[in-house]
């Protein structure tokens, strides 16, 4: 039998030298600029930030802790600082539409400006045209203009009255307006008098009093005419006044905006507007009102809220272009929204009350976004999609849409939209939009896809060591010596349980240096060392491994049933790796195999009883195509088995128990027992070629830690797929069981050499006695088949 070697202490885990280092502490290494390890990532990153077409939105893929949003964020704020700060944008009232306020960008600062000009410009307006209203020379004019006409209003009273008594009546003014008076004797009328007459003398005077009182209808109309006409010439005056008062402040302000036609419109409308409402601008004279001066109405101030101007995005700050991380990003902070006030028992608003979102702030620049998010906001995903096919951010409120009853509000004019929008989420999130939603694959077409590891270079390691430069710095850690550098490189491997590769999890990483400096804050020590690091890791450990320590206690007290000595027929010990959050580790599991007579083949009890994973199923299915293979090439196998991990309750899942569930299968046949000191993990194709595993330093660790509790006797190991070497990163006290040959690791390539060291013998012994017993089990069956009862019968 071939002696299958056992891995040297050398191949069990990936040293990093301290003295590979030129410096002794990180305060003599420049400071890390830029990413780690993600060239991929950062390829597409500087290209989908570039390209300026529509739909070429980045998606940053990555699990988190791999320094996408850091990266996102330090990349694009380089990336802003050399563009150009955007427009700023306002909306103002609309004089045509009021229920449509009008939009009007203007360069950056040039919007404070704009808003303190009209404020400025009305406020002058306020003080000016009263004034002028008030002049001696309107009062001139105006004056003028009246005794033309009151003087024009008394003739034609004069020549009605006169018109009047030669018909023998007379006008009489009350409070109530003129009425016709008959004459007697060239005297006003009594009532007495009138009753006296006789019917056709009152049937004459009513006759009279007809014509007269149309002569009289046609003289008040006359009158009337002159009093509008009168209103007219003075509304003329005053507009004159008000014209020579205002147009030049108008025209000082379309000078200064020159530039912005949509600014000198804006004014000229203004003009117009003020034109049209000078009464607005009139201050009430109160003198002779009998009321104190606290019940006298004020001037309506709510009127000039339309000569204001809102700025809606103020760019005036901006040194380059935007960059806005939205960590919230609900609809309203997303897109904005219209506020309203209560205002006598109903809600108001104006175009005042608009108010911008991120997309605003973001535009002409980047916006950074959560994926998940903004997936779990109502309304946010579609309304983000939409704005970004339109090209056009508009701001409306989302009961909007959902109103059964429309109702008046204002419709704010859309801005135009320039925006690079990036999402930061998983893989695992990127596929479900990309497969699921068509809108995302037309909108995101740039993916920044983010690794978990890089290379173990000298290259990557000189920039961990910068990393951790840079975090000191940043956070006010003590410095690293070249022993700690070293064993956060170690442990960077173990992480990424690789030894030619580092973890890119910087999360997990910087928590361990955060923990490494607090230790050493302690320790009263002046750079953190290795045995800082070391002792954070431990501690990060014992924190997490509260479940490991009583599973291992339940092992010990022989509650959970794991044999580390001795042989079994169909019984081995498996591996397996636990998840309880952040901490994974191993543990030993019974695995047991029967064999008896029967059609059945291999009955997986797990799957029976539905604890098993799809995967598991699998595994144990290719067993059966291995059998056959290997034994029923000349007749078929009669045999039933059944297959079990003992005391499993939470179920399983994984394919690397196939090559002990093989073996323990194989042991049933043969009778051949099993060596209990020895665990084994892998998975196994059809052909019997042995294929690697994950956590196979948590599988060794977690059996190392069972035989050690029991006493180590040099007997005990664990069996692992030959490609699983390069992901070896144990711990010390494994290194050291095996340096001083109290623990062994055997690396091997087919289930033949597996069963060799398990069971002890060579394996074509092996083979022969499992043939043997099928043989003989294939001559039971054919005894009691029924065709074979039948010939016995006849």
């Amino acid at each position: 039998m071939k002696k299958i070697p056992e891995l040297p202490v050398e191949k069990l885990r990936r040293r990093c030298d301290p003295a590979r280092f030129k410096f002794k502490t990180t305060e003599d290494v420049p400071p890390l600029t830029g990413i780690i390890g993600q060239e991929r990532a950062t390829k597409a990153m500087n290209f989908g930030l570039r390209v300026k077409n529509k739909g070429y939105n980045i998606f940053m893929a990555g699990p988190t802790g791999t320094g996408k949003t850091s990266y996102a964020r330090s990349m694009i704020k380089q990336l802003a600082a050399q563009g150009k700060a955007p427009d700023d944008w306002c909306y103002i009232y609309n004089f045509r539409e009021p229920e449509k306020p009008i939009a009007i960008n203007l360069p950056a600062g040039n919007g404070e400006k704009l808003v303190k000009d009209m404020e400025r410009l009305i406020e002058e307006f306020k003080n000016d045209i009263p004034k002028a209203l008030d002049s001696e020379d309107y009062e001139k004019q105006r004056n003028a203009i009246m005794e033309k006409y009151q003087k024009e209003s008394n003739s034609l009273m004069e020549a009605l009255e006169q018109k009047v008594s030669k018909q023998g009546f007379v006008l009489k003014r009350t409070g109530k307006g003129i009425f016709i008076i008959p004459l007697f004797e060239g005297k006003p009328m009594e009532q007495g008098q009138m009753e006296a007459l006789s019917d056709e003398q009152r049937k004459e005077i009513e006759e009279k009093s007809k014509a007269v009182q149309l002569q009289m209808d046609e003289t008040m109309r006359k009158i009337r005419t002159l009093e509008n006409q009168a209103k007219e010439e003075i509304s003329t005056l005053e507009k004159k006044i008000v014209l020579t008062v205002i147009r030049p402040d108008i025209e000082y302000m379309k000078r200064r905006y020159e530039k912005f036609p949509r600014v000198v419109e804006y004014l000229d409308e203004i003009q117009k507007d003020v034109i049209q409402h000078l009464d607005r601008f009139k201050i009430k004279d109160d003198k002779d009102s009998a009321l104190p001066w606290f019940l006298t109405e004020p001037r309506d101030e709510s009127f000039f809220i339309r000569y204001k101007v809102n700025l809606f995005v103020n760019n005036s700050g901006c040194e380059g272009a935007p960059m806005v991380c939205e960590t919230n990003p609900t609809y309203y902070n997303l897109f904005g929204k219209i506020e309203g006030k209560a205002q006598f028992g109903a809600i108001t608003t104006d175009f005042t009350m608009i108010r911008s979102g991120a997309i605003h702030r973001a535009n002409g620049g980047y916006l950074v976004i959560q994926a998940l998010d903004i997936l779990k906001e109502p309304f946010s995903w579609n309304a983000l999609k939409r704005t970004l096919d339109n090209r056009e951010a508009a701001v409306e409120n989302i009961g909007e849409s959902f109103r059964a009853i429309p109702i008046t509000t204002i419709k704010p004019e859309p801005i135009p939209l320039d925006v690079k929008v990036i999402l930061i989420g998983s893989p695992f999130i990127y596929h479900l939009l990309y497969n699921y939603d068509e809108d995302f694959r037309k909108l995101f077409k740039i993916k920044a896809d983010f690794d978990v590891t890089m290379d173990r270079n000298d290259e990557n390691i000189d920039k961990y060591a910068a990393f951790i430069s840079s975090l000191c710095r940043r956070e006010g850690l003590k410095h690293f010596d070249a022993s700690a550098v070293a064993r956060v490189i170690e442990h960077s491997s173990r992480l990424a349980e690789d030894q030619i590769k580092l973890s890119t999890r910087f999360n997990e990483i910087v928590e361990v240096l955060y923990e490494a400096s607090a230790w050493a804050e302690l320790d009263d020590a002046e750079y953190v060392t290795e045995e800082h690091v070391e002792k954070a890791i431990d501690e990060k450990v014992y924190r997490s491994s509260m479940i490991e320590d009583k599973i291992q206690e339940m092992i010990i007290r022989g509650e959970i049933l794991v044999d580390t000595s001795g042989e079994a027929v169909g019984q081995i010990n498996g591996l397996s790796v636990y998840q309880t959050g952040d901490y994974s580790f191993g543990r030993p599991s019974r695995i047991t195999a029967r064999t008896y007579l029967g059609e059945e083949g291999i009955i997986n009890i797990e799957r029976e009883a539905k604890m098993s994973g799809r995967i598991h199923d699998k595994g144990v299915l290719i067993l059966s195509g291995y059998l056959g293979g290997k034994y029923a090439g000349e007749r078929p196998l009669t045999l039933t088995a059944t297959l079990a991990f003992e005391q499993s309750y939470g179920g399983v899942d994984g394919d690397s128990a196939s090559c002990a569930e093989l073996i323990a299968l194989l042991s049933s046949i043969s009778g051949i027992p099993i060596k209990q000191n020895i665990a084994i993990t892998g998975s196994i194709n059809q052909k019997g070629g042995i294929q690697p595993i994950g956590g196979v330093n948590q599988k060794i660790e977690g059996f190392f830690k069972v035989c050690r509790q029991r006493g180590l006797d040099g007997s005990h190991g664990v069996v692992i797929p030959i490609q699983n070497v390069d992901n070896l990163m144990l711990n010390r006290e494994v290194i050291e069981a095996v340096k001083t040959g109290m623990f062994h690791i055997y690396p091997v390539k087919t289930v033949d050499e597996a069963i060799e060291i398990m069971t002890g013998i060579p394996a074509d012994e092996f083979h022969k006695k499992v043939s043997g017993r099928l043989d003989r089990m294939a001559e039971e069956a054919k005894k009691h088949s029924p065709l074979s009862q039948e010939n016995k019968t006849d």
